[in-house]
C-alpha cells in the first residue's frame, strides 16, 4: 500500500503538473508562459493596482519572478505602471485595457478548468476537501517556519 506521504506528495506534483500544462496551452495562444495567468487573475481583483511586493505574496512567487513577468508583460502591453512620484520600486502594477481582455479569458478558462476538475465532486466533499487542504497548507507553514520536531 502506498504510504500517506508519497500519495500526498505525488497527488500533489500531479494536480501542479496538470495545472502548469493547462495554463502553458491558454497562455501559449498569447505567446505567454502559463505561469503568467495567476498574475492576469491576481492583478484583475485590484483594479488600483499592486506593488511587486505585493504580488509576490499574493501570487507566492519569489522576487525574480515577479520581476521578470513584470518586466515581459509591460513589453508586451498588458501592464503598466505607474508611479505617482513614488519610485518605481515601489510603484502600482495595473493592467492595461488589454490585460484586462487577457485576465477576463484567463478567469473564464480557469473557471471552466476548475468546473471539469470538479466533475463528479459534489458541494459537500468540496467544501470538506478545501477545507483539509487549507488546514494542511497552514500545518505546513507552521512545520516550515519553525522545523520538524526532533522526538515525535
Amino acid at each position: 500500500m502506498i504510504n500517506r506521504f508519497e500519495r500526498f506528495s505525488t497527488d500533489i506534483m500531479e494536480v501542479f503538473r496538470y495545472w502548469h500544462k493547462i495554463a502553458a496551452d491558454e497562455m501559449e495562444k498569447f505567446g505567454l508562459k502559463g505561469a503568467y495567468c495567476t498574475y492576469f487573475s491576481v492583478l484583475s481583483r485590484f483594479e488600483a493596482g499592486l506593488t511587486a511586493t505585493q504580488l509576490c505574496e499574493l501570487c507566492c512567487k519569489d522576487k525574480a519572478d515577479v520581476s521578470r513577468a513584470v518586466s515581459d508583460l509591460e513589453k508586451k502591453g498588458y501592464i503598466k505602471k505607474e508611479t505617482n512620484g513614488a519610485n518605481l520600486y515601489r510603484a502600482k502594477i495595473c493592467l492595461t485595457e488589454e490585460g484586462n481582455r487577457v485576465a477576463a479569458y484567463v478567469q473564464n478558462r480557469a473557471n471552466l478548468a476548475v468546473s471539469l476538475a470538479g466533475d463528479g465532486v459534489s458541494e459537500q466533499d468540496r467544501a470538506i476537501f478545501y477545507s483539509t487542504l487549507e488546514a494542511i497548507v497552514k500545518n505546513l507553514e507552521k512545520i516550515s517556519a519553525q522545523g520538524l520536531p526532533e522526538n515525535e
